[in-house]
């Protein structure tokens, strides 16, 4: 099925969504199993402290919470990179990513030790899906046109970095994150997933509403079609930093807390 913007407004209005969700429905729906672990995965033009917001509230939770550093290299060193930390979790883990690491939640998911998903502004391909491809279906979001390369390294501006990436976060603060964004190579964005976790396991999904970087429409889109139980932020592509005590809560709900 080739998805359309008129075939997304057709799903969101005629319920065309059911047959969609046929296969996800009693994942979405049935109580969270209570995890201990939590992973996190970082994605484009950040690392792993991006989460710093986030991870005091996991842990005074009592949560267990491991922060990946994704190589950003290839998809399935990415992958690989946070399988080493699943495989480390004792007990039932829920495994989250933000932005382009929603690629290696939908990938690493399967793994037996993930007990549930969580997307924050994510990407959520299916299985061999064109990522791309699916992504032009909706208007391109600003934060595109300020990725620049040198060599096989891709960094987003700072122009772009503070407007597109990080609006909503103090000048100074996103000034700092711009500082320590990891490069990411060119063979990152060739990668394509051989599995949709979230076709197995309860997912969970975070949408930015005025995000810059994936449009906030696809995240709907993506939300409604893995039948995530889905929250609305208003936040940009960063909501994890800007709004940590929502994203925390979502988190901590897909760990049955």
């Amino acid at each position: 099925m080739t998805i359309t913007r008129r075939t997304f407004a057709t799903i969101l209005a005629a319920g065309a969504t059911a047959s969609l969700m046929s296969t996800r429905a009693s994942a979405a729906v049935a109580a969270p199993i209570k995890a201990r672990n939590v992973v996190l995965v970082h994605g484009l033009f950040a690392d792993g402290s991006c989460w710093s917001e986030v991870i005091p509230r996991l842990q005074a939770a009592g949560l267990n919470v491991t922060a990946v550093q994704n190589p950003l290299t290839t998809l399935p060193e990415a992958v690989a990179s946070a399988e080493r930390v699943l495989a480390r979790q004792d007990g039932p883990t829920v495994l989250v990513g933000h932005s382009f690491s929603g690629m290696i939640v939908t990938e690493a998911g399967v793994h037996p030790n993930v007990s549930a998903l969580v997307y924050v502004a994510a990407r959520a391909p299916d299985a061999g899906e064109d990522y791309t491809a699916l992504a032009k279906t909706f208007p391109t979001p600003p934060a595109s046109a300020g990725i620049v390369f040198d060599g096989d390294e891709g960094r987003l501006s700072e122009e772009a970095f503070l407007r597109d990436f990080a609006g909503d976060l103090p000048a100074a603060k996103a000034k700092v994150l711009y500082a320590v964004q990891e490069p990411f190579h060119k063979a990152l964005l060739a990668g394509k997933t051989t599995n949709a976790a979230w076709r197995s396991k309860p997912s969970y999904y975070a949408v930015s509403t005025e995000d810059r970087t994936i449009n906030p429409d696809l995240e709907r889109f993506m939300a409604k079609r893995m039948g995530a139980k889905t929250i609305e932020v208003k936040a940009s592509h960063l909501a994890l930093i800007s709004h940590p005590e929502e994203i925390a809560g979502l988190i901590l709900e897909a760990a049955g807390q």
